[in-house]
Order: structure tokens, then C-alpha cells, then sequence
């Protein structure tokens, strides 16, 4: 079952007796040990718990306070409980994480298989520094995202282009003195709202569609082919992700989804093509255990969800005194 902290003042919607405030404070100086916590000294710029670490860990980066960003090392097994903290340094400079990293025994660090990051190359220079035996794993949601971003991309600039020329419509016809009738499509939408609408859709496999946005498929891809040939791509790449596969297979299926980017000539692709490239190898360990890096965005959530019930963090070092004792 898991854990999750709670802010004093929330009990006293269930006890109103209790003065939520007050409560908070006799924690934080009475009840709880944070005036003896031996990490007080240096817990804002960085937190090790070398007994927590496991042979698959993630690394992500989060924000705690006023978009503050720490970098985050959970271990995997800990399923999000007690436990799953191994590391939380400030900021996401490679060579302040590595320092703090330091502190946990070499013998410890050369026991990790496998690490799931991003592809940010300070995350990747950490790991490559910290964690010498352990294969590096980038994420296949953020190689998704990069073919999602590009398709919107172009979505978007066909959208300013209907809405450009909605506008110069709209002044010929008020100088032509006649009354402005929008284009209009069998589905009732006008282009501008076609482009609009298909936000969605675009993110999801064509048999999730339902009946209206198979419709508004349709008139979108023999509108714009383009959107279509790049819908295809999209989604060829989520489909290599999919299939339970090995490496190898999956190096050849990549190798060919490269060429079509590349013959696409899309230029909302290239930034994928180049980094597909960069992180060839570390995109293809995806398909040895097929690990993600889920637990450490779920991870980050219960931390979002908790700064929330603090209605924001004003005692940073008390935020995370709290976090350790519940998750370290």
C-alpha cells in the first residue's frame, strides 16, 4: 500500500477541533527529530542513502519549490515506498550531482545493472561517471514525444496557415462590400477548426479513433498528405516500441524508420533523425529488459501531488526532511 505525506492543515477538514497550523509547527520543532536531523547541514544541496540502492535504478529531474529542479535517484524495486530514495542533489549540473554521488561507496555504485534516464547529456555524463557497470537505458517516451512534438509542429503551422487565409478572406470580402461565408467541410468544420481539432487524434492509434474523429482523419489526411505521411511515421515508431522484440530486430526496424525520416524531408523530423542517432545505442537497450523510466515520473508526481497539499513549499529543508522519512 503506498504512503503518502499530508500537510497538518488538512486535517482539519475531518477534525475541526484541530488547528492545522499550530499542529504543523509542534511537528516540525517537537514531535518530529528535524531540529536533530544529521543531514540538516547540507539536505538542500544534497541527500545520499547508499543502503537504498538496487541494480535498477531511474534518473530524472524534478521541481520542489518555485521551479527549483533537483535531480532525483529512485531505486526501481522500491516500487515508489520506503526505500526508493537513493539520491536528491540540487540542481541538474552533471559535475554538482557526480560530487554528491561520490559519497556512496564505489563497491555499491559498480553493482548497478541498469539505468532508465533521458536524453539531457548531463544525465547521461552522470551515469557514465557514477555508475560504470550499469547499462544506460533512454526512455521510449521521450523518443515518442520528440515524433509527437514534430507532428504537432505541423499541424500547427497548417493551422496559422488556414487562419491567414481565413483572414484575407474575410478583408477581400469586406472590401469587395460582401457578406464573408466561411468554407465549411462535410463534417461542419471550417479548415481552421479541422486543424484545431485533430490535436488529439494525432496522438492516438488509428483504431482508438472514434467514428467522428475517423471522419475528421479522413478530411485531415486528403487535405494535408504531408500530415499524413508524418502520422505514419509517429506511429511506425510507436509500433517498433511495441512489438516484444530483441535488440538486434529492433536495431534493423530503427535503422529503417531512420531512412524514411530522412526521405521524408520533413524539417519538423530532422531534430528526431539527429537525435535518434546521437542515442542510437542506449534508444536500442530499451529492448533488453524494456525498462522505462515510469517509476521515476510516478515518483515525481507523489511529489508534485504533495508540494500541492502544502499549497507550495516555503521550508524547502523541511520538505525534504519530510520526503526522506517517508520514502528514504
Amino acid at each position: 500500500m503506498d504512503t503518502y505525506p499530508i500537510a497538518a492543515h488538512s486535517l482539519e477538514k475531518f477534525y475541526p477541533h484541530i488547528n492545522g497550523e499550530q499542529l504543523g509547527r509542534q511537528y516540525k520543532y517537537h514531535l518530529s527529530d528535524f531540529k536533530n536531523w544529521d543531514a540538516r547541514e547540507h539536505a538542500q544541496e544534497w541527500l545520499i542513502f547508499p543502503e537504498n540502492i538496487g541494480e535498477y535504478l531511474s534518473i530524472d529531474e524534478t521541481s520542489v519549490s518555485e521551479g527549483e529542479l533537483y535531480t532525483i535517484v529512485t531505486n526501481k524495486a522500491a516500487k515508489g515506498r520506503k526505500g526508493v530514495l537513493v539520491a536528491v542533489v540540487l540542481g541538474t549540473e552533471s559535475e554538482k550531482v557526480i560530487q554528491a554521488l561520490e559519497h556512496i561507496p564505489e563497491a555499491l555504485l559498480a553493482k548497478v545493472k541498469e539505468i532508465t534516464l533521458d536524453m539531457a547529456d548531463s544525465m547521461r555524463k552522470i551515469v557514465r561517471r557514477c555508475f560504470p557497470n550499469a547499462i544506460r537505458v533512454i526512455d521510449r517516451f521521450h523518443v515518442q514525444k520528440l515524433a509527437y512534438d514534430a507532428l504537432q509542429e505541423m499541424r500547427i503551422a497548417h493551422r496559422w496557415d488556414a487562419i491567414n487565409e481565413e483572414t484575407q478572406a474575410k478583408e477581400q470580402a469586406k472590401l469587395s462590400d460582401e457578406k464573408y461565408i466561411p468554407q465549411i467541410l462535410e463534417n461542419g468544420d471550417s479548415k481552421k477548426q479541422l486543424l484545431a481539432r485533430s490535436r488529439y487524434l494525432l496522438f492516438k492509434s488509428a483504431d482508438k479513433w472514434t467514428l467522428k474523429q475517423k471522419h475528421r482523419a479522413k478530411l485531415l489526411f486528403e487535405l494535408y498528405p504531408d500530415l499524413n505521411k508524418a502520422y505514419s511515421l509517429t506511429h511506425s515508431l510507436r509500433m517498433i516500441f511495441s512489438k516484444n522484440t530483441i535488440k538486434d530486430a529492433a536495431r534493423l526496424s530503427l535503422a529503417k524508420w531512420y531512412d524514411q525520416v530522412a526521405e521524408s524531408e520533413f524539417k519538423s523530423f530532422n531534430t528526431i533523425a539527429a537525435t535518434v542517432y546521437e542515442h542510437y545505442e542506449e534508444i536500442l537497450n530499451f529492448f533488453i529488459n524494456r525498462s522505462t523510466n515510469a517509476s521515476a515520473e510516478s515518483f515525481n508526481a507523489k511529489i508534485k501531488a504533495f508540494r500541492a497539499t502544502l499549497r507550495g513549499v516555503v521550508d524547502v529543508e523541511f520538505f525534504l526532511f519530510r520526503l526522506t522519512k517517508i520514502y528514504a
